[in-house]
């Protein structure tokens, strides 16, 4: 069973609306999560087999096995800037690892009837920090943090909508700004633009603190 999916709309593939991403998480967080069967890690060495068989164009964003024989990747063009597969891309790619998993299946080195899921990483995309702060600098991101207020030395949680307006991987900061979209433009009134202080506005983060970022979906 094979199904291919572009989720650049806005509607998740795998994950329910209500679950929060995370990175790692093997779907919209990126990375590889396995359900700890004795199947998965051949299931993941062959799709390493494929996505080199793209020379270099694309690359496996997320892995993920379920314990109902379901293998789920997101893949990610490496020359595209926003990541995003073409439906031929995530077709190409589901055709020659199906292949692979078929004859996997026949020599007993994978159970049958496996499915397989293949998507785009999701227009939500999880950033990782501080590989992809670069590639993605340009787009206005949703950044969660926490923060410790000086008087109480209390941690809290915080949000927002943010542009990146520096990184060092050295001292392991960040710097945002406000970005321009709809949400920070409404609290200055309805119909305004950003006015001067939410334009002068930076927040300092270390990498540490930084419990979430991801694309933002305007």
């Amino acid at each position: 069973m094979e199904n291919v999916s572009m989720d650049d709309e806005g509607d998740d593939y795998y994950e329910e609306e209500s679950a929060e991403l995370y990175a790692g998480d093997g779907g919209g967080g990126g990375g590889i999560s396995l359900a700890g069967v004795w199947w998965d890690n051949k299931a993941l060495e062959i799709a390493e087999e494929v996505i080199l068989s793209f020379d270099g164009d694309l690359k496996m964003y997320a892995f993920k096995t379920l314990p109902n024989f379901t293998i789920q990747v997101r893949i990610e063009k490496l020359s595209n800037r926003s990541g995003s597969p073409s439906m031929e891309d995530i077709e190409a790619f589901s055709r020659t690892y199906r292949a692979r998993l078929d004859e996997a299946e026949l020599a007993k080195s994978l159970p049958e009837n496996l499915s397989l899921e293949v998507s785009s990483p999701g227009v939500e995309r999880i950033v990782r920090v501080p590989h992809e702060l670069d590639r993605f600098k340009d787009r206005p991101m949703y950044v969660k943090y926490f923060s410790e207020t000086a008087e109480t030395g209390l941690i809290s949680e915080n949000d927002g909508v943010f542009r990146l307006v520096s990184f060092d991987v050295e001292t392991k900061c960040c710097v945002w700004g406000l970005a321009d979209v709809r949400i920070n433009r409404e609290k200055a009134g309805k119909g305004r633009p950003l006015s001067k202080k939410q334009r002068q506005w930076q927040l300092n983060t270390p990498f540490d603190s930084l419990r979430l970022v991801r694309l933002n979906n305007p």
